[in-house]
């Protein structure tokens, strides 16, 4: 009973069935199960899968995104019985497109693929100040803070909150991954940062290799 509950939700998730995947987690929590088999089992394995997938380049950002409407839907469906199931992430994150930049499809991309590998996302949005960043690691805790860029000109604010976050004393907490399209592994390197990835797919593996998940 408890595989093939999961199994369907898996299913109903990498099939974008915003629709089934709600109902499909409520069947779960009336059948015994704990929200986090749930989710674990559930709603981000088929979240993984469909990453997986676009890493292969099998599924394109189409799908990503309804897989992605699906397992929220279905997180929300759960929420009301989350704090009472101690639900446990794989990490914590921060991410946001630095002060200048308006461009935000890549960073949304990272952050439904990084949910989905189960880690809890706090999204800062576009145009970041680095002061920004440095309230949302003292406020959140990160372990993973992601930063990302579109534009060759607002490559310096990245440096700049870099140093921000040294000047603030918080930057040995946490694993700095850099993206988007002017950066390379070199300038991030150079940058000071942790790791770096060229796309959304490859951001997942950056990500866990960094945690040691």
């Amino acid at each position: 009973m408890t595989s093939e509950m999961l199994g369907k939700l898996h299913q109903a998730v990498m099939d974008g069935d915003i629709q089934a995947v709600p109902g499909l987690a409520q069947q779960g929590v009336s059948a015994g199960l704990a929200p986090q088999e749930l989710i674990d089992g559930g709603l981000l394995s088929g979240m993984s899968a469909i990453g997986k997938l676009f890493r292969e380049e099998q599924v394109f950002v189409p799908e990503v995104l309804v897989a992605a409407k699906a397992m929220q839907a279905g997180l929300n469906a759960l929420e009301p019985h989350l704090a009472r199931g101690g639900v446990k992430f794989k990490g914590t994150a921060v991410i946001g497109t630095v002060h200048g930049d308006l461009h935000d499809i890549g960073k949304n991309l990272v952050i439904m693929l990084w949910q989905g590998a189960g880690l809890k996302v706090h999204d800062l949005g576009m145009n970041v100040p680095p002061e920004r960043f440095v309230a949302a690691i003292h406020e959140h805790r990160p372990n993973l803070v992601g930063m990302s860029c579109l534009l060759t000109t607002t490559m310096p604010a990245i440096e700049a909150t870099l140093k921000a976050l040294n000047a603030a004393g918080v930057r040995k907490q946490v694993r700095v991954i850099l993206g988007g399209q002017p950066v390379t592994r070199d300038w991030a390197m150079k940058a000071g940062a942790d790791g770096w990835a060229p796309d959304a797919g490859r951001a997942v593996d950056e990500a866990m290799g960094l945690l040691g998940k």
